[in-house]
């Protein structure tokens, strides 16, 4: 993806780090605007075009947590969460209300760059594929097919359902293995960018939001399974 095209939205609410990542992105390219907080953040996203927004955690008045749900109420615009070091419940809250990524302060310019592309690249559906390929191009997923070229996922009624850069990554990775139970360390593998360390619970928390969207119930889950001790498994045929 050419970085020229790429707008970013950067909201935090100290200024010399607003200025210190305008500066650093925009010299590689990046198109980037900035808000201090929420209020400002709508303001200027409203704007559109945006295609990731860097999200502050730690804001006073409305915290970027509370920014980032009302987010996802509306669209699935890639976010990278930043929050300070070993604060771990954040980011599971993060992950759980859908950030693509998270990054502790204080932010390692280089990493932050590697960390946006790694999302924009899945989002663009870019990245090597795995082995084991879908050959129609879709996959169905209960009463939901995804169109795996598109990167978007539909309903029976044809309504769009909207996704993450790293749920639909997820979900992709499953449709190219359908079949193979595929432990933790596969399913980072193909879905995300090995630069980083993961979370440990990352891939728990997102499987588990992406089964509130797309299972009957998602407490006894027929569509993506839990293989007990090893990780889990799509196979629509058995659903």
């Amino acid at each position: 993806m050419d970085n020229e095209n790429v707008r970013i939205l950067v909201c935090d609410d100290e200024v010399d780090v607003r200025e210190m990542l305008q500066e650093y992105l925009g010299k590689r390219g990046f198109k980037v605007s900035t808000a201090s907080n929420g209020k400002e953040l709508r303001a200027v996203f409203a704007s559109g075009g945006f295609e990731l927004i860097v999200l502050d955690i730690n804001m006073p008045g409305e915290d970027g947590l509370s920014v980032l749900r009302s987010l996802r109420a509306e669209n699935d615009v890639a976010v990278v969460m930043l929050t300070a070091a070993g604060e771990v419940v954040d980011r599971i809250v993060g992950l759980e209300m859908g950030a693509d990524d998270y990054l502790g302060k204080p932010v390692d310019l280089r990493e932050l760059e590697a960390r946006i592309k790694a999302v924009l690249r899945r989002r663009d559906g870019s990245g090597a594929k795995p082995k084991t390929a879908a050959k129609s191009g879709t996959a169905q997923f209960g009463a939901y097919t995804l169109n795996i070229e598109a990167a978007k996922m539909h309903g029976e009624d044809g309504s769009e359902l909207p996704l993450t850069a790293m749920e639909f990554s997820l979900l992709k990775v499953f449709a190219e293995n359908r079949g193979r139970v595929l432990n933790r360390d596969q399913i980072l593998e193909q879905a995300h960018d090995r630069s980083w360390d993961p979370f440990d619970r990352s891939i728990d928390i997102r499987i588990s939001r992406l089964r509130r969207k797309i299972e009957t119930n998602p407490e006894k889950p027929t569509i993506i399974r839990t293989v007990r001790g090893i990780g889990y498994l799509y196979d629509p045929e058995d659903a």
